[in-house]
């Protein structure tokens, strides 16, 4: 009786601290496929980036450039962002540090 509350104790810790944030980001997930539709812009898991030309209840048609059109399956889609928000840069393009250490640009 003595190790049955600790164990106890433990699964209830995981389970608030793991399984449970677990399960809401599923769920949530769930919601914004459910959500997408015609016009928005989505971002895969391999990183596409396309527009939305047509949803079904499995798979979505990307439109990622000038008359190219992808079929996509429904649970690849890892964000869906509005129409026409911009892409966010969360870092700037830095030039690449020299390998002799001083600035300068090694000769080729």
């Amino acid at each position: 009786m003595g190790l049955l509350f600790p164990l106890v104790l433990v699964f209830g810790i995981f389970y608030l601290l793991v399984f449970r944030p677990q399960q809401q980001k599923l769920k949530e997930h769930q919601a914004m496929l459910n959500a997408v539709k015609r016009g928005d812009t989505v971002v895969t898991a391999g990183g596409l980036i396309g527009r939305v030309l047509r949803v079904s209840d499995a798979e979505l048609r990307l439109e990622i450039a000038d008359n190219v059109q992808v079929r996509v399956v429904k649970g690849t889609i890892t964000s869906v962002r509005a129409k026409g928000e911009p892409i966010k840069d969360k870092q700037k393009a830095e030039p690449l540090p020299s390998e002799d250490g001083d600035g300068t640009q090694p000769n080729a």
